[in-house]
């Protein structure tokens, strides 16, 4: 009888286990992601790769849809989560507060759910990272109007 489980030399890495530790690692950050890795023998580099939804190092280009669709899902449940934390927040800051310096605190709480929300948002491919996308740029050159002062004057004789 066959011994259940992974067979010896396999290396493949289940589609779960890869959602788990790509949500992770967008979740509560790399380190984290790393140490669960770490427990199944994944490799930091693998780490990366499911991050960014893909398979591997050699795929992270393309990556797979199910993978992407379950760290959206992770990071919009998290967003929801910290949007309604910064909505109460936002609430619990009254007149009275305003006038006695527990408002601080509030603030601060709500500055930390919005800098949450922003960083759990999906990434625009090509927003802020230097490159370029294939969409048309046009460059526009406008002349400057020199007046006639500027130029030379030639005399001539007939």
């Amino acid at each position: 009888m066959e011994k259940p489980g992974r067979k010896e030399g396999d290396v493949d890495i289940p589609n779960s286990l890869r959602q788990i530790i790509g949500e992770t690692s967008v979740i509560d950050g790399r380190k984290a992601a790393l140490n669960l890795a770490q427990q199944f023998g994944i490799s930091p580099s693998s780490v990366s790769a499911y991050a960014k939804g893909a398979t591997s190092t050699a795929s992270y280009d393309s990556p797979k849809p199910e993978i992407i669709q379950h760290i959206n899902k992770s990071r919009a449940r998290a967003s929801k989560k910290a949007g309604a934390v910064l909505k109460a927040a936002l609430g619990a800051i009254t007149q009275d507060k305003l006038d006695y310096t527990d408002a601080k605190d509030l603030a601060s709480i709500a500055k930390d759910m919005t800098v949450v929300i922003k960083n759990l948002e999906p990434k625009i491919e090509g927003e802020g990272s230097g490159q370029s996308s294939n969409t048309p740029q046009f460059v526009i050159f406008a002349p400057q109007f020199r007046d006639e002062r500027s130029f030379e004057v030639v005399t001539v004789q007939e």
